[in-house]
């Protein structure tokens, strides 16, 4: 869907949510570059997920930043958190170990679908232990030759779901709470079908090419290449 002032929505909010555990290192870089955005978020939510390390005091030192306790480890718990806490009318769900580009927040407030998908880069600009450039050729390769005729075939010409990229996401808050918000019974795999199976009876997901996001690739590097695209 091409982006312009006819799918524009005037007056939407936006709350972008990082959800982190132990990551004092990287995220004050992602943090940042969510204040540096040319359409800022109206509200920075970083849910601190039972973290032993400085998280929290590392997200307290950027301005504008709130920081919400979550005790209760994992990633689907810290998120259902923070869609409470939320006021925003978009809640753009964000990993803590990338930075987004500086376009992202203008272009969010512009969609109007129920949800929107940012494919992810692997880049050096966060972080050392980044993708192999075969690696990242396989992403890309995926970004265009797969996720999009999947996506088309699941959500538009079935009805039955939609492809999501589980770690950097953005959906209407009542499109959240019109589903019950998140399924705590998922702990991580299969979190992002899950929520693109209830949204699609909402209304439309749809791929932000332009949204894409600068991404350390540290997880799928600990995988190794043959889990990732085995």
């Amino acid at each position: 869907m091409d982006i312009d002032e006819r799918c524009a929505e005037p007056g939407l909010t936006i709350t972008v949510i990082v959800c982190a555990f132990n990551e004092a290192l990287l995220l004050p870089a992602c943090l940042f570059s969510l204040r540096a955005q040319t359409r800022p978020p109206d509200q920075i939510l970083v849910i601190n997920n039972a973290s032993t390390d400085e998280t929290r005091a590392a997200a307290e030192a950027v301005p504008g930043v709130t920081v919400v306790d979550e005790p209760i480890k994992g990633l689907v718990v810290a998120r259902e958190t923070a869609r409470r806490v939320a006021h925003g009318d978009i809640v753009a769900y964000v990993d803590a170990l990338i930075a987004v580009r500086r376009s992202c927040g203008s272009n969010a407030s512009k969609r109007g679908s129920s949800a929107s998908r940012r494919p992810w880069r692997s880049a050096d600009r966060i972080s050392s232990t980044t993708g192999t450039g075969p690696a990242r050729m396989l992403i890309r390769l995926y970004d265009m030759l797969v996720a999009p005729p999947t996506h088309a075939l699941v959500h538009h010409a079935v009805g039955i779901g939609a492809v999501l990229y589980g770690g950097n996401f953005a959906v209407r808050r009542d499109a959240l709470a019109q589903i019950g918000g998140f399924d705590r019974s998922v702990e991580f795999h299969g979190e992002d079908t899950n929520l693109g199976r209830r949204l699609t009876p909402i209304g439309r997901i749809e791929l932000a090419r332009e949204c894409w996001v600068w991404t350390s690739a540290r997880r799928y590097r600990a995988m190794g290449k043959s889990a990732v695209f085995g």
